[in-house]
């Protein structure tokens, strides 16, 4: 039997890249412990509010309180107006300067819903909300809501789905299918693009093109704002955000195509956004930081994305955007990831899965 010599080499290759990968990650693996903190139901945001207090929304509308030390659960009330609608009720949740902020899928009547995103000031027993920021219009849809905050400065930045109604993300007259950008007192940044030579786009919206991001953080190495984003079937993206921007959805298809199997379109063409990382076929890419602490501290400055669909932790160095590296940190250890967050002080590493409280630490 006749063997093509460039076929062995090329499948050499393929296999020695395999273990190379495999070996990379389960080493990772090796290293570390997982620790279940407490169980919840369906969490979807955290929030540190002190070195030993972790603040938790659940989707079907709970905002509890864990204390680590003891991992005591409290209940927090409040008086949001949301609606538990397929990936809606409530989302994000952020603590600052003794103020809680919220992203939720608000009751907007006659089962249309919107983005919003609310203040308090904080307490441990009841939270009294006030809307700083809706998203208009109102749709009835239960998908893609977003929604992720970050707070750089007196500016909020927050990330709106486009609801499932795809070009909707290429209307800058409508607020789905973007990156809000307001002042924390609910405001309007006098630098936001509609008052630098985009006079059609609504005051609040910093870039356009957005599918669903569940994804937004904060760099607090480099001062910018980067997110992650859930594709179709493929095409999820990390990437910066950027004013007055377009990533392009529903035009561009970032690699991936629509459930039905119809392209989209091309993954990148210019005049639009271009991320930072790309994934085809899709990890179901969720929440991210930019890790800085001290119990991994060879990661300061790697971007750490956590993953629903395979369950995965991957961690990206891309200091050199001609050359990002990728390691995968983790699979299969805690399920699906929807939140992720860094101590302030010790650098250990807090999970929400789909059902509890995770640690994350060396062993």
């Amino acid at each position: 039997m006749v063997v093509d010599q460039n076929f062995l080499k090329v499948k050499r290759s393929l296999v020695t890249i395999f273990l190379f990968i495999f070996c990379i990650s389960y080493s990772f693996a090796e290293n570390l412990n997982f620790k279940k903190i407490v169980n919840l139901k369906g969490p979807w945001g955290s929030t540190f509010i002190s070195d030993t207090e972790l603040l938790i929304t659940e989707k079907s509308g709970e905002i509890k309180l864990i204390d680590l030390n003891t991992n005591k659960i409290s209940s927090l009330n409040h008086n949001l107006n949301y609606l538990e609608h397929g990936q809606g009720g409530l989302l994000d949740i952020l603590f600052k300067d003794d103020f809680v902020y919220i992203a939720y899928t608000e009751n907007r009547g006659n089962w249309k819903t919107s983005t919003s995103i609310a203040k308090s000031k904080f307490n441990k027993k009841d939270l009294i909300f006030k809307n700083i920021f809706q998203a208009d219009p109102p749709i009835d849809s239960g998908y893609h809501f977003g929604s992720r905050l970050a707070i750089k400065g007196n500016y909020l930045f927050a990330s709106a789905g486009e609801r499932g109604q795809g070009m909707i993300a290429q209307d800058p007259t409508k607020h789905p299918g973007s990156v809000i950008r307001i002042n924390v007192d609910g405001s309007i940044p006098r630098d936001n693009p509609k008052f630098q030579g985009k006079s059609d786009w609504l005051p609040e919206i910093y870039q356009i093109g957005i599918r669903n991001p569940q994804g937004l953080t904060l760099s607090p190495f480099d001062g910018k704002i980067y997110m992650s984003n859930h594709g179709a079937r493929g095409g999820d993206w990390f990437g910066e955000a950027k004013k007055g921007e377009n990533y392009g959805w529903k035009i561009l298809g970032w690699g991936g195509t629509n459930y039905s199997g119809i392209p989209i379109g091309p993954k990148w063409k210019p005049g639009f956004t271009k991320a930072i990382q790309y994934w085809v076929p899709s990890i179901a890419t969720s929440a991210i930081t930019i890790y800085k602490g001290e119990e991994f501290s060879e990661w300061n400055g790697h971007a750490l994305i956590t993953s629903l669909k395979d369950k995965s932790l991957r961690k990206l160095i891309f200091d050199d955007l001609s050359n990002v590296k990728e390691d995968i940190i983790f699979k299969n250890k805690i399920g699906r990831i929807r939140d992720i967050q860094v101590h302030p002080n010790n650098g250990k590493i807090y999970f929400l899965g789909e059902d509890a409280l995770w640690l994350m630490e060396k062993n």
